[in-house]
Protein backbone atom coordinates (compact mmCIF):
# COMPACT_ATOMS: atom_id res chain seq x y z
CA UNK A 1 0.00 0.00 0.00
CA UNK A 2 0.92 3.41 -0.47
CA UNK A 3 1.83 4.94 2.94
CA UNK A 4 -0.57 7.23 4.29
CA UNK A 5 1.07 10.78 6.53
CA UNK A 6 -1.46 12.52 8.42
CA UNK A 7 0.15 15.08 9.57
CA UNK A 8 -0.72 18.54 12.26
CA UNK A 9 1.47 21.26 13.31
CA UNK A 10 1.23 23.39 16.51
CA UNK A 11 2.54 26.63 16.72
CA UNK A 12 3.45 29.87 19.04
CA UNK A 13 3.83 33.62 18.25
CA UNK A 14 7.48 33.34 16.98
CA UNK A 15 8.74 36.26 19.85
CA UNK A 16 12.50 36.10 18.10
CA UNK A 17 11.00 36.60 14.42
CA UNK A 18 9.30 40.12 15.89
CA UNK A 19 12.01 41.04 17.74
CA UNK A 20 14.34 41.31 14.70
CA UNK A 21 11.59 42.71 12.36
CA UNK A 22 10.61 45.48 15.20
CA UNK A 23 14.05 46.34 17.00
CA UNK A 24 12.48 45.11 20.36
CA UNK A 25 15.44 45.17 22.72
CA UNK A 26 16.84 42.01 24.73
CA UNK A 27 15.34 43.29 27.75
CA UNK A 28 11.67 43.42 26.20
CA UNK A 29 10.47 39.57 27.15
CA UNK A 30 8.89 37.53 24.51
CA UNK A 31 5.70 37.81 26.01
CA UNK A 32 5.45 41.51 26.16
CA UNK A 33 6.88 41.75 22.23
CA UNK A 34 4.29 38.81 21.75
CA UNK A 35 1.30 41.13 23.12
CA UNK A 36 2.12 44.05 21.28
CA UNK A 37 2.04 42.56 17.92
CA UNK A 38 -1.24 41.25 18.75
CA UNK A 39 -2.37 44.30 20.01
CA UNK A 40 -1.38 45.35 16.72
CA UNK A 41 -2.97 43.08 14.40
CA UNK A 42 -5.80 43.44 16.06
CA UNK A 43 -5.91 46.88 15.40
CA UNK A 44 -5.14 46.22 11.65
CA UNK A 45 -7.16 42.72 11.07
CA UNK A 46 -9.85 42.73 14.31
CA UNK A 47 -8.11 39.38 15.52
CA UNK A 48 -4.74 38.85 17.38
CA UNK A 49 -3.97 35.77 15.03
CA UNK A 50 -0.28 36.39 13.76
CA UNK A 51 0.75 36.27 10.06
CA UNK A 52 1.80 32.42 8.99
CA UNK A 53 5.21 33.55 8.96
CA UNK A 54 5.55 34.81 12.26
CA UNK A 55 4.07 31.13 13.41
CA UNK A 56 7.12 29.12 14.93
CA UNK A 57 6.68 25.17 14.86
CA UNK A 58 6.83 23.64 18.03
CA UNK A 59 5.06 20.74 17.95
CA UNK A 60 4.33 18.42 14.61
CA UNK A 61 2.75 15.04 14.89
CA UNK A 62 1.93 12.38 12.90
CA UNK A 63 -0.21 9.20 11.91
CA UNK A 64 2.11 6.90 9.96
CA UNK A 65 -0.47 4.22 7.84
CA UNK A 66 1.47 1.74 5.94
CA UNK A 67 2.18 -1.98 5.73
CA UNK A 68 4.10 -2.14 8.78
CA UNK A 69 0.71 -1.47 10.68
CA UNK A 70 -0.40 1.90 12.65
CA UNK A 71 1.53 4.25 14.51
CA UNK A 72 1.28 7.69 15.65
CA UNK A 73 3.74 9.85 17.45
CA UNK A 74 5.32 13.16 17.27
CA UNK A 75 8.39 14.24 16.05
CA UNK A 76 11.71 14.53 17.64
CA UNK A 77 12.39 15.68 21.32
CA UNK A 78 10.42 17.79 23.47
CA UNK A 79 12.72 20.42 23.28
CA UNK A 80 14.40 19.96 19.29
CA UNK A 81 15.24 23.28 17.42
CA UNK A 82 12.17 24.20 15.26
CA UNK A 83 14.52 23.72 12.56
CA UNK A 84 15.33 20.04 13.34
CA UNK A 85 11.00 19.42 13.57
CA UNK A 86 10.64 20.69 9.96
CA UNK A 87 13.67 19.05 8.60
CA UNK A 88 12.53 15.34 10.13
CA UNK A 89 9.01 15.91 8.79
CA UNK A 90 10.59 16.82 5.23
CA UNK A 91 13.12 14.10 5.61
CA UNK A 92 9.85 11.44 5.77
CA UNK A 93 8.27 12.50 2.64
CA UNK A 94 11.88 11.72 1.19
CA UNK A 95 11.82 8.38 2.43
CA UNK A 96 8.08 7.12 1.73
CA UNK A 97 6.73 9.30 -0.78
CA UNK A 98 3.84 8.74 1.48
CA UNK A 99 0.25 10.17 0.61
CA UNK A 100 -0.03 13.71 3.41
CA UNK A 101 -3.65 14.13 4.40
CA UNK A 102 -4.26 16.98 6.77
CA UNK A 103 -7.03 19.27 8.03
CA UNK A 104 -6.78 22.75 6.97
CA UNK A 105 -2.74 21.96 6.31
CA UNK A 106 -3.14 23.40 2.72
CA UNK A 107 -4.25 26.64 4.20
CA UNK A 108 -2.42 27.00 7.21
CA UNK A 109 0.38 23.65 8.28
CA UNK A 110 1.63 23.84 5.03
CA UNK A 111 1.99 27.68 4.17
CA UNK A 112 3.82 27.81 7.59
CA UNK A 113 6.81 24.87 6.73
CA UNK A 114 7.11 26.74 3.81
CA UNK A 115 8.04 29.78 5.46
CA UNK A 116 10.04 28.37 8.24
CA UNK A 117 11.95 26.23 5.88
CA UNK A 118 12.96 29.17 3.89
CA UNK A 119 13.84 30.97 6.92
CA UNK A 120 16.20 28.31 8.50
CA UNK A 121 17.44 27.07 4.87
CA UNK A 122 16.12 23.49 5.02
CA UNK A 123 15.86 21.15 1.85
CA UNK A 124 12.87 18.88 0.69
CA UNK A 125 13.28 17.58 -3.13
CA UNK A 126 10.60 15.45 -3.02
CA UNK A 127 8.44 17.41 -1.98
CA UNK A 128 8.83 20.41 -4.23
CA UNK A 129 9.09 17.91 -6.84
CA UNK A 130 6.89 19.25 -10.06
CA UNK A 131 7.73 16.64 -12.32
CA UNK A 132 11.10 18.17 -12.98
CA UNK A 133 12.61 14.68 -11.74
CA UNK A 134 9.57 12.55 -11.76
CA UNK A 135 7.45 12.61 -14.63
CA UNK A 136 4.71 11.33 -12.18
CA UNK A 137 5.06 14.37 -10.10
CA UNK A 138 3.68 16.65 -13.54
CA UNK A 139 0.06 15.16 -12.64
CA UNK A 140 0.40 14.65 -8.95
CA UNK A 141 1.92 16.63 -6.67
CA UNK A 142 2.13 17.80 -3.38
CA UNK A 143 1.93 21.30 -4.29
CA UNK A 144 -1.29 21.68 -6.74
CA UNK A 145 -4.16 22.44 -4.68
CA UNK A 146 -6.14 19.67 -7.07
CA UNK A 147 -3.98 16.74 -6.74
CA UNK A 148 -4.19 14.17 -4.53
CA UNK A 149 -0.76 13.53 -3.26
CA UNK A 150 -1.96 15.78 -0.69
CA UNK A 151 -5.51 16.11 0.74
CA UNK A 152 -6.27 19.03 2.63
CA UNK A 153 -9.91 16.98 3.77
CA UNK A 154 -10.96 20.40 5.07
CA UNK A 155 -11.12 22.16 1.50
CA UNK A 156 -11.86 18.97 -0.16
CA UNK A 157 -14.62 18.68 1.67
CA UNK A 158 -15.91 21.94 1.14
CA UNK A 159 -15.26 21.82 -2.62
CA UNK A 160 -12.65 24.58 -2.24
CA UNK A 161 -15.55 27.03 -0.37
CA UNK A 162 -14.15 28.89 2.66
CA UNK A 163 -17.80 29.75 3.33
CA UNK A 164 -18.37 25.64 3.55
CA UNK A 165 -15.19 25.03 5.89
CA UNK A 166 -16.07 22.89 8.66
CA UNK A 167 -14.17 22.49 12.20
CA UNK A 168 -12.07 19.06 12.87
CA UNK A 169 -13.37 19.41 16.22
CA UNK A 170 -16.82 20.10 15.28
CA UNK A 171 -17.36 16.74 12.12
CA UNK A 172 -14.92 14.38 14.21
CA UNK A 173 -17.78 14.30 16.94
CA UNK A 174 -20.83 14.17 14.37
CA UNK A 175 -19.05 11.47 13.36
CA UNK A 176 -18.57 10.02 16.84
CA UNK A 177 -15.32 10.12 17.09
CA UNK A 178 -13.60 12.22 20.49
CA UNK A 179 -12.45 15.38 18.89
CA UNK A 180 -10.76 17.71 20.91
CA UNK A 181 -9.68 17.35 24.53
CA UNK A 182 -9.06 19.95 27.08
CA UNK A 183 -7.04 21.98 24.52
CA UNK A 184 -6.96 23.26 21.27
CA UNK A 185 -5.08 26.00 19.37
CA UNK A 186 -5.69 29.05 21.36
CA UNK A 187 -4.36 27.80 24.35
CA UNK A 188 -0.75 26.77 23.28
CA UNK A 189 0.96 29.52 23.11
CA UNK A 190 -0.33 29.80 27.64
CA UNK A 191 0.62 26.21 27.87
CA UNK A 192 4.10 26.82 25.85
CA UNK A 193 4.98 29.80 28.33
CA UNK A 194 3.97 27.38 31.19
CA UNK A 195 6.20 24.90 29.79
CA UNK A 196 3.82 22.55 29.16
CA UNK A 197 5.27 21.39 25.43
CA UNK A 198 4.35 17.61 27.04
CA UNK A 199 0.39 18.46 26.97
CA UNK A 200 1.18 20.14 23.44
CA UNK A 201 2.61 17.15 21.83
CA UNK A 202 -0.12 15.38 23.51
CA UNK A 203 -3.01 17.25 21.77
CA UNK A 204 -1.53 17.20 18.66
CA UNK A 205 -1.21 13.78 18.25
CA UNK A 206 -4.99 13.12 18.96
CA UNK A 207 -5.67 15.68 16.30
CA UNK A 208 -4.17 13.35 13.50
CA UNK A 209 -5.90 10.61 14.92
CA UNK A 210 -9.49 12.36 14.43
CA UNK A 211 -8.13 13.52 10.75
CA UNK A 212 -7.03 10.11 10.16
CA UNK A 213 -10.66 8.52 11.37
CA UNK A 214 -12.63 11.35 9.44
CA UNK A 215 -10.08 10.14 6.51
CA UNK A 216 -11.01 6.76 6.88
CA UNK A 217 -15.19 7.62 6.90
CA UNK A 218 -14.29 9.62 3.66
CA UNK A 219 -12.29 6.73 1.81
CA UNK A 220 -15.46 4.38 2.49
CA UNK A 221 -17.83 7.46 1.30
CA UNK A 222 -15.88 8.16 -1.73
CA UNK A 223 -15.69 3.76 -2.55
CA UNK A 224 -12.04 3.19 -1.86
CA UNK A 225 -13.05 1.51 1.39
CA UNK A 226 -15.90 -1.03 1.86
CA UNK A 227 -18.19 -0.48 5.33
CA UNK A 228 -16.73 -3.40 6.72
CA UNK A 229 -13.07 -2.39 5.71
CA UNK A 230 -13.15 0.90 6.94
CA UNK A 231 -14.88 -0.81 10.39
CA UNK A 232 -11.84 -3.47 10.42
CA UNK A 233 -9.16 -0.06 10.37
CA UNK A 234 -11.24 1.63 12.83
CA UNK A 235 -10.82 -1.37 15.21
CA UNK A 236 -7.38 -1.32 14.24
CA UNK A 237 -6.62 1.58 15.75
CA UNK A 238 -8.68 1.39 18.68
CA UNK A 239 -6.30 -1.81 19.26
CA UNK A 240 -3.24 0.07 18.70
CA UNK A 241 -4.50 3.25 20.87
CA UNK A 242 -5.05 0.60 23.92
CA UNK A 243 -1.39 -0.45 24.00
CA UNK A 244 0.20 3.19 24.16
CA UNK A 245 0.50 4.26 27.44
CA UNK A 246 -0.65 8.14 28.80
CA UNK A 247 -4.02 9.05 29.93
CA UNK A 248 -4.82 11.28 27.11
CA UNK A 249 -5.48 7.78 25.10
CA UNK A 250 -7.21 6.26 27.97
CA UNK A 251 -9.64 9.68 27.79
CA UNK A 252 -9.60 9.40 23.74
CA UNK A 253 -10.75 5.63 23.71
CA UNK A 254 -13.97 6.59 26.54
CA UNK A 255 -14.60 9.56 24.41
CA UNK A 256 -15.01 7.45 21.42
CA UNK A 257 -18.61 6.59 20.49
CA UNK A 258 -19.10 2.48 19.99
CA UNK A 259 -19.69 1.60 16.52
CA UNK A 260 -18.35 4.49 15.39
Amino acid sequence: MVPILVFDIETIPDAEGLRRLHGHPESVSDAAVVELARQARRESHGNDFLPHYLQRVVAISCVLRSDAGFKVWSLGEPDEPEASLIQRFFDGVERYTPQLVSWNGGGFDLPVLHYRSLRHGLTAPRYWDLGDDDREFKWNNYISRYHLRHIDLMDLLALYQSRAYAPLDDLAKLCGFPGKLGMDGSKVWEAWQQGRIAEIRDYCETDVVNTYLVFQRFQQMRGVLSRDACQQEMALVREHLQRLPGEQWQAYLSAWQEGA
